[in-house]
């Protein structure tokens, strides 16, 4: 029988996932709450046992590809503790940084700098704890309030109460529809997983393995270079539907898409349009390559051909029609989209690269979908409901077609998180109008 505990007591607001998106938020309240002098009772809670962010594909070589000056805070307020170069300075090494040269720290760095940010909310957090779903509590005719129902690791679900949802999941792994019959093999993964399951792999010990990486994207490029460079003994195909490898545009004009102001421009387009502006700047995040993994990419064929040794092999223009399992490894029929012809490759393990779905938040909110707009959002980034759904429901980094390519990104975290926050106090302002102010000890930056 599953042991249930339920908290009575509703929070005001209760964030789903506790990535970048609702950290960024979990500031912009405590912030906007000094600010105000009423601090909303907030609680994020987060499936993974500690606070990791892309855990698994933190590779030795992979940078940030933003500024870090689109850290968490500094777009809104530049003067925040919570700041990247604050989290520098009191780590000693902000001089160390800016000897550097760069604007883009290694994802190793930014990692540590977002646990860094919420170790200063240990009070407000929960982390080992997956959300089922979240549940209306109905009110004669109304919704005041929803019910939050999350389970941990060891089967225990937790039920709470709360008058506001600030859902933020980010994306779930897409597996190409010829794999899916190989789910649950061990061979067969996606990058999502690639520093667990790689080290599992026999060349993490040495042994010869042939791998291939599917994808032509920035995850595939990275996967490619750290088994180049960590696993000597592995042979590695990157296979792509594309002629080439693609690099990414982050010239300065193009930039200024992720900009807060062309959120308001993209939003207040017809859907039509919006879809065109979307789609002319696709190049900028989807299906490309940072130039300088490029060109490391190019080197490392060059240097085979001048060897005569050839390691390594760049399958491009083909499409996989099939993929079989046995017991001596993973068979690939892949079809060369230029001339037709196929060809049958075997392997020890395949590592799929194919990016993410933005799906999770409906399968979550689907008891609530009877009140929901199709999961609509308003510029605020609240869900669109009919007047009974009285709670609000934002959701967060699942809005591209209407607010923009930046919505999945870092670019415009703190002024969303900003955005919400403000939303937040005003749609839940009758709730504590009387209320004494709440008089926890907050959250703080200014010591590591």
């Amino acid at each position: 029988m599953t042991q249930t505990v339920t908290t009575s007591t509703p929070l005001d607001v209760l964030g789903i996932g506790f990535g970048p998106s609702n950290l960024a938020l979990a500031i912009a309240l405590e912030e906007l709450g000094v600010k105000r002098g009423r601090h909303l009772d907030a609680l994020f809670l987060d499936r993974q046992q500690d606070y990791r962010w892309h855990g698994n594909t933190l590779v030795a070589q992979s940078e940030l590809q933003i500024s870090f000056l689109k850290d968490l805070v500094t777009l809104r307020n530049p003067t925040s503790p919570f700041s990247f170069v604050n989290y520098l300075h009191q780590h000693g090494r902000l001089v160390d940084f800016i000897n550097l040269g760069t604007f883009y720290p290694c994802r190793m760095e930014y990692n540590d700098y977002l646990r860094w940010v919420a170790g200063h909310f240990t009070e407000q957090s929960a982390y080992g704890e997956n959300v089922l779903a979240v549940e209306p509590v109905h009110s004669g005719n109304s919704i005041e309030q929803l019910r939050v129902i999350s389970q941990d690791s060891q089967g225990r679900e937790q039920v709470r109460h709360t008058r506001s949802v600030v859902l933020s999941t980010g994306g779930t792994p897409r597996i190409p529809e010829v794999f899916r019959g190989l789910k649950g093999d061990a061979r067969v993964f996606h990058h999502s997983r690639y520093l667990e399951r790689m080290n599992e792999q026999p060349c993490a010990n040495g042994q010869p393995m042939r791998i291939a990486v599917i994808g032509g994207g920035q995850s595939a490029a990275e996967a490619f270079i750290d088994l180049n460079d960590s696993f000597p003994s592995a042979q590695v195909d990157m296979v792509l539907r594309a002629a080439v490898l693609k690099p990414a545009d982050d010239s300065p004009f193009v930039n200024e898409i992720f900009s807060p102001q062309y959120t308001d421009l993209v939003f207040n387009q017809p859907e039509l349009e919006r879809e065109r502006l979307i789609n002319e700047y696709h190049n900028t995040n989807y299906s490309v390559v940072d130039l300088n993994l490029v060109e490391r990419i190019y080197s490392i064929f060059y240097r085979q051909k001048v060897s005569g040794q050839p390691r390594h092999g760049f399958l491009c223009r083909r499409s996989i029609e099939s993929a079989k399992a046995d017991a001596n490894g993973i068979e690939l029929v892949l079809r060369d989209l230029a001339t037709g012809d196929t060809e049958v490759h075997r392997y020890d393990a395949i590592i799929l690269a194919t990016g993410y779905e933005r799906i999770s938040h409906q399968q979550i909110l689907a008891p609530l979908a009877e009140y929901l707009d199709e999961y609509q959002v308003n510029r605020e980034y609240r869900v669109q409901a009919d007047p009974r759904l009285k709670a609000p429901v934002f959701i967060q980094g699942f809005s591209q077609s209407s607010h923009g390519l930046s919505d999945t990104l870092l670019s415009i975290l703190p002024i969303r998180a900003e955005e919400v926050a403000t939303a937040l106090h005003e749609n839940l302002k009758s709730s504590f109008d009387g209320a004494p102010a709440k008089t926890a000890q907050r959250a703080t930056a200014s010591n590591a």
